[in-house]
């Protein structure tokens, strides 16, 4: 898929947020890469062979306290590549997108993989 294309289908993700969680997010970026560096594998401690498809780098929302302020903004990658290696069709990436980007926003509220995947599962 053409970047700019994967770049329209983050944005339509961040787009289709409901409205009580868009406006609550302050000082934050949304990019996408190709794939993850390797300090990126060296952070989340997975190996280069582990799929990585996007990650929230910043102060959780639910920690900024009074005191938050004149910080760089929070990162949200979305790693285009690894999200292909696993779709097999547009619609299948489309889904991908929007459920990456979802997971990485919860990250950005204050919750841990451990929550998500109890929240998934449900």
């Amino acid at each position: 898929m053409e970047r700019e294309k994967f770049e329209e289908l983050v944005e339509e993700a961040l787009a289709d947020l409901p409205k009580k969680f868009k406006e609550r997010l302050q000082n934050i970026t949304v990019i996408v890469e190709e794939n993850p560096s390797r300090e990126v594998y060296m952070r989340l401690g997975g190996s280069p062979f582990s799929l990585i498809l996007g990650h929230y780098h910043g102060i959780p929302y639910k920690y900024r306290g009074p005191f938050y302020g004149n910080v760089p903004p929070d990162v949200i990658t979305i790693y285009q590549k690894p999200i292909e290696k696993i779709c097999s069709t547009e619609e299948e990436i489309k889904k991908k997108v929007k459920e990456v980007v979802v997971h990485e926003i919860a990250h950005y509220f204050g919750f841990d993989d451990k929550e998500l995947k109890k929240i998934e599962n449900q």
